[in-house]
C-alpha cells in the first residue's frame, strides 16, 4: 500500500513538473503593430512579463518614438524634435524586442498551408525600403493608430502649402518655420490673421488644436505683437469645450461649471474669437471654406492656419486561408478594428455605457486585439448632428494619450496571462465608460510665467444610469487653470519619455 501511494505521488509530481516545464518552454510570439503610446506600452509590458521564453516583435513604419503631446511646443519653437523623440531600435534592442521598421499591409488570421497566422508588411527603413516580408504570430495587437486623412478635406494636406499641422514632430517643425514668417510680418506692422481648429466636419483631437492656439497667443503676447494679430478658433463642436466627449460639467474653485464656460473664458482671456458648429470642407488661396450647422456656406481669410484632419484606420486588409478578402470581418468601414463593443445601430437616446469595449478583443479571432486609436468605437460620445444640407457635423470620439496607454497595458496583461497561465478570463479591463482621463492643456511656456488648464474627467464616456445628474462623477471631474498646471505638463513630458525609454523602474510610472 505504502509503495503504491509513493508511486502515485511520484507520478503526480512528474506530471505537474512536466506540465509546468511545458508551459514555460513553449514559445509564444506576440506581434505588435505600431509603436505609439498604446503599442509601445504593450510591447514593453509584454516583454517584461514574458521575459526570454517568449518573443515580442514590433512593426512600425517610424524609426522614432514621439511624445505627441509635446509637439505643440515644437510648433511654437519652445522645444526641438530631439526633445520629443528618440530612436526605437536602441530601446527595443536593450529590451530584447524584435523590431521591423515597416508598414503593415495585410492580416492573415487563419494562416495558410505553410504558415500559421501572419501579417505581411513593406519595409520603410532606408536600407530595405520597398521590400516586403511577413511575420507569423500567436497573438496580434493592432496599435497602428490613425491615418491622418488630410485628403478628406480638399487642400488640407500640409504638403500643398495651404495649411500647417502639429500631428507629427516633422509637421510641427514646419509649422514653427511658417509661424516665424508670420510674426516677422507682424513685427513690420503688417496685421495677420491666424486660424486654428478642426479641418474636417468630423475631426477629433480638438484639445491639441486648442492647446496650440493658446501657445501661439502666448508667443505673440510675449513679443508684444497682440495688436497686429487676429486669432480665430474654428471648430466642429456644437459648443466650445465639447472636446469630442459631449462636453462636461466640472468642479472649479468649489463651483460646478461647464467646459463650455471653462473653454470660452480661456479663449477670451487670450483675446481669441471663435467660430463653432463649422465644418471645414475646402482650403485654398488663403481662404477656408466651411459650412455651418444652419446650412450656410461661408469663407474665412487667413495668413496662417493649423487645422486638425479627420482620422481613419490605416487601411490594412485581411484575407482568409484561401485568399478571400475578409476585411469586413476584422474592420469597420472607417478602417478601425472591431472589438468587443456593441456595434448595433442605435438612436442617440439609446446609447449606454455598456456599448463600449473593455478588453479590446476582436470578436471573430480571439487572439487579435486592438488598442488606442486603432479600435473602432461603437459610436461617437458627442451627440451626432447634421447640417440642414444633410452633412455630418460633430466630433468623433477621442482615444488618445492616457486612455491609449491604459488600453495598451490592459491588452498586454491579458495576453501575458493567457500565455503564462492559460488564463482566458480577461480579468484586466479598461472601458472608456469606466475609465478616467487627465488632460493638461498648455497655454504658455515658462517655469515662472507658464500656464496650463488641467482637467480630469471620470468617466470619459458619460454614464447617465450611474450618474443621472451630470453623466460623470463630479468628485473626480474637476478643472483648474494656472502656473501649477504648467509645471505638471513639464513633469509629465520628462516622466513619460523616461518611461518610454524603459529606464530603471520605468514600470512603476502609471499610464
Amino acid at each position: 500500500m505504502g509503495n503504491k501511494c509513493h508511486s502515485n505521488f511520484e507520478q503526480l509530481v512528474y506530471l505537474w513538473v512536466n506540465s509546468h516545464l511545458k508551459t514555460e518552454t513553449a514559445m509564444a510570439k506576440v506581434l505588435v503593430l505600431g509603436a505609439g503610446v498604446a503599442g509601445h506600452t504593450a510591447a514593453l509590458l509584454l516583454k517584461r512579463k514574458l521575459k526570454k521564453n517568449h518573443e515580442v516583435t514590433v512593426i512600425s513604419p517610424n524609426s522614432k518614438y514621439q511624445w505627441i503631446p509635446s509637439n505643440i511646443w515644437v510648433g511654437v519653437g519652445r522645444m526641438t524634435s530631439d526633445q520629443v523623440t528618440f530612436g526605437l531600435d536602441v530601446v527595443y534592442k536593450k529590451q530584447n524586442i524584435q523590431f521591423r521598421q515597416a508598414k503593415a499591409i495585410s492580416i492573415h488570421p487563419q494562416g495558410d498551408k505553410s504558415r500559421k497566422p501572419y501579417v505581411t508588411f513593406q519595409y520603410t527603413s532606408p536600407e530595405k525600403k520597398g521590400e516586403t516580408g511577413y511575420e507569423e504570430y500567436d497573438y496580434l495587437i493592432n496599435a497602428t493608430g490613425p491615418k491622418l486623412k488630410f485628403e478628406a478635406t480638399e487642400g488640407l494636406d500640409p504638403a500643398l502649402g495651404n495649411t500647417q499641422s502639429v500631428c507629427t514632430f516633422g509637421h510641427a517643425e514646419h509649422a514653427w518655420d511658417n509661424l516665424q514668417k508670420v510674426m516677422a510680418k507682424m513685427e513690420k506692422g503688417i496685421k495677420q490673421t491666424l486660424v486654428v481648429g478642426t479641418g474636417n466636419p468630423t475631426a477629433t483631437c480638438q484639445g491639441a488644436a486648442f492647446e496650440y492656439i493658446l501657445n501661439i497667443a502666448d508667443e505673440i503676447r510675449k513679443r508684444k505683437l497682440s495688436d497686429k494679430a487676429e486669432l480665430i478658433w474654428i471648430t466642429n463642436e456644437y459648443e466650445i469645450g465639447d472636446f469630442g466627449m459631449g462636453g462636461a460639467f466640472v468642479k472649479r474653485n468649489g463651483y460646478i461649471t461647464s467646459t463650455t464656460v471653462f473653454g470660452e473664458s480661456i479663449l477670451t482671456e487670450y483675446n481669441i474669437s471663435w467660430i463653432k458648429r463649422a465644418g471645414v470642407h475646402k482650403i485654398e488661396n488663403n481662404t477656408i471654406y466651411y459650412e455651418t450647422l444652419d446650412g450656410e456656406f461661408k469663407t474665412l481669410n487667413y495668413d496662417f492656419t493649423m487645422l486638425i484632419p479627420s482620422f481613419s484606420g490605416v487601411e490594412m486588409k485581411a484575407f482568409d486561408k484561401d485568399g478571400k478578402d475578409i476585411t469586413s470581418e476584422l474592420f469597420a468601414p472607417n478602417g478601425f478594428m472591431k472589438v468587443d463593443a456593441d456595434y448595433t445601430p442605435k438612436k442617440y437616446e439609446e446609447w449606454t455605457a455598456e456599448d463600449w469595449p473593455s478588453i479590446y478583443q476582436n470578436p471573430s479571432y480571439d487572439n487579435i486585439y486592438a488598442a488606442g486609436i486603432a479600435f473602432a468605437p461603437p459610436h461617437t460620445i458627442s451627440k451626432p448632428m447634421q447640417t440642414k444640407n444633410g452633412n455630418n457635423l460633430f466630433p468623433t470620439a477621442p482615444r488618445t494619450g492616457m486612455p491609449s496607454g491604459v488600453m495598451g497595458k490592459v491588452v498586454a496583461e491579458n495576453i501575458a496571462e493567457r500565455i503564462l497561465n492559460n488564463d482566458h478570463s480577461h480579468k484586466h479591463k479598461a472601458s472608456m465608460a469606466k475609465m478616467g482621463a487627465a488632460c493638461v492643456v498648455s497655454a504658455g511656456y515658462g517655469l515662472t510665467k507658464g500656464m496650463a488648464a488641467t482637467m480630469t474627467v471620470f468617466p470619459i464616456v458619460q454614464d447617465y444610469k450611474k450618474y443621472p445628474n451630470w453623466g460623470r462623477d463630479l468628485n473626480y471631474t474637476v478643472g483648474e487653470a494656472g502656473l501649477a498646471g504648467h509645471w505638471i505638463k513639464i513633469v509629465l513630458h520628462y516622466l513619460f519619455l523616461y518611461k518610454a525609454k524603459a529606464k530603471p523602474f520605468w514600470w512603476l510610472i502609471p499610464e
